[in-house]
């Protein structure tokens, strides 16, 4: 059997689309569906039941692939192996959220940079959870950093850390409202204060709100910056409230530039994924960069 044509298989069932595998494997559409009808009359079986919007492998299609994709990463990683010498500069192309890869992701992985023999040079790209799932989805990154757990066999993410999130506000504020106030009155006491968010809609505010308060915030957006880092510069210049992530605040904090105006028993959280095509950690820059980043992120959480 062509490995060529089993490698084109995997990359479908993985896609669940004949248009994005071609766009993986840099192929014409006609050329994938060729290759797939070629391996199907080999085989003398249906490997995919076409759709309106993609491919659903059938039952005798997902037992190929899973038969198969092991030993074809397998084969990518000994192909890779011998790519990944001291001579070799293998390039990682990481997405994610800019103030979180910013902060976090790139210095940890500079480090990686400067290892003698390792050969590893770094290209990013920042973006929100749908656009770097989409560009990892389609080959422009290698590695992700997302907070929306992909679904589907395309792509493979792993629970990377949490971030705790802190209402805040400049020192000011506290003249109106007071640090602890909130646990008996809630979040009428906040409802004439300006709000600092990223959206219009309110994404960081109406998520503390919600799991917090068990409520909507009545007020609308004063300052809307699309950038977390923006956010805090506002908010210690007294703009109004902001929900941030403590990572990021923590030494406006410490300098009293900013003040949590209320720590709840059980702080919200959200969870940072690390996402790569499936298979493609048989790659051993890709591995590195990985293992890398779920070792720091033991000292983020």
């Amino acid at each position: 059997m062509d490995l060529a044509l089993l490698r084109t298989f995997v990359t479908v069932h993985r896609a669940g689309s004949f248009t994005r595998a071609a766009a993986l494997l840099g192929l014409s559409q006609p050329a994938v569906t060729s290759q797939i009808r070629t391996l199907e009359r080999q085989l003398g079986r249906p490997l995919f039941l076409r759709q309106a919007r993609g491919v659903t492998p059938t039952s005798i299609g997902d037992e190929l692939a899973h038969k198969a994709a092991p030993h074809l990463d397998a084969l990518v990683e000994i192909a890779e192996s011998g790519l990944d010498d001291d001579s070799s500069l293998r390039t990682l192309h990481l997405a994610g959220p800019p103030e979180f890869t910013t902060e976090r992701a790139l210095p940890a992985l500079v480090e990686l940079t400067g290892e003698e023999g390792q050969g590893l040079a770094l290209r990013a790209s920042f973006g929100n959870a749908e656009e770097t799932l989409e560009g990892l989805a389609a080959g422009h990154h290698d590695l992700a950093i997302s907070t929306a757990q992909p679904r589907g066999a395309l792509l493979t993410a792993t629970a990377l850390c949490d971030e705790e999130h802190v209402l805040v506000a400049a020192p000011r504020w506290t003249k109106e409202i007071v640090p602890g106030t909130l646990s008996g009155k809630g979040a009428l006491v906040l409802e004439k204060v300006p709000v600092v968010e990223v959206h219009e809609s309110l994404p960081f505010v109406s998520r503390y709100w919600a799991s917090v308060f068990d409520s909507r915030p009545s007020a609308s957006g004063t300052v809307i910056v699309p950038d977390l880092r923006a956010v805090l510069a506002c908010a210690s210049a007294g703009a109004g409230l902001a929900v941030l992530p403590r990572y990021l605040c923590a030494a406006a904090l410490a300098r009293g530039e900013v003040v949590a105006l209320h720590e709840p028993a059980v702080p919200p959280l959200r969870t940072y994924f690390l996402v790569v095509r499936t298979g493609t950690l048989a790659m051993p820059h890709i591995a590195r960069a990985h293992e890398w980043l779920q070792r720091a992120a033991a000292d983020w959480c």
